[in-house]
């Protein structure tokens, strides 16, 4: 049994969603955030303190694109991938890895600075710079679409939308999707009509609620 341990539309959403994208079996294990401080035990199955942890049998991973684009490859038999003698297999890594190097880091301090600090140790000004640098690598995302592509390689959704598309769904919550250019916007909105990512929504929801988890 794949096992998944996240928090709350976390990064770990993203490997929730592939999950949810193949019809894959998963235990759902949900934690407070962060959970280094609010559930120590924790440690002794991610040393890091980070989320995702994911665990398919004896294999750990602990980065949300890596996980996703496991997925893709040990179980997607077509789905969510790319293989390596198609033309667009270099395109679709740089788009998976963007999605969380590129688009979502700024945004984490964003939210660090914001929200996640004390308030005496919060800085308005970081936060400010780097919401201009997430928006400023955005305008690659909504050049790639144009006005035809339904999703970043085209007619195809791969695990490099579930990259991308995260890091819209954290600017959302972070109130940022006003500034959203219009293809990205139809694309996020074109996201949140799939059946996958609705399940994994209800799902975190009620794994939450079922492990009293706030």
């Amino acid at each position: 049994m794949i096992k998944l341990y996240h928090c709350m539309s976390a990064r770990s959403f993203r490997a929730l969603w592939a999950l949810e994208e193949l019809a894959l079996d998963y235990d759902l294990h949900m934690l407070p955030f962060p959970p280094r401080m609010f559930k120590k035990d924790y440690l002794g199955i991610n040393p890091l303190g980070t989320i995702p942890a994911f665990f398919d049998g004896d294999i750990f991973m602990t980065e949300s694109s890596a996980i996703a684009q496991y997925l893709a490859e040990r179980y997607g038999q077509g789905q969510l991938n790319v293989p390596v003698d198609d033309p667009r297999y270099g395109a679709y890594l740089n788009w998976l890895h963007f999605g969380e190097a590129t688009l979502t880091f700024p945004q984490t301090l964003v939210l660090r600075y914001t929200r996640l600090e004390p308030e005496e140790r919060r800085v308005p000004q970081v936060a400010e710079d780097y919401k201009k640098w997430f928006l400023g690598r955005l305008r690659a995302v909504e050049a790639s679409l144009g006005t035809t592509a339904p999703w970043i390689l085209g007619d195809t959704f791969t695990a490099a939308d579930i990259s991308v598309a995260y890091a819209l769904m954290l600017a959302e919550n972070l109130n940022l999707e006003g500034e959203f250019g219009p293809n990205t916007r139809a694309y996020w909105e074109r996201i949140q009509q799939r059946d996958a990512f609705k399940r994994a929504l209800e799902n975190q929801e009620e794994a939450a609620t079922l492990q009293g988890i706030s």
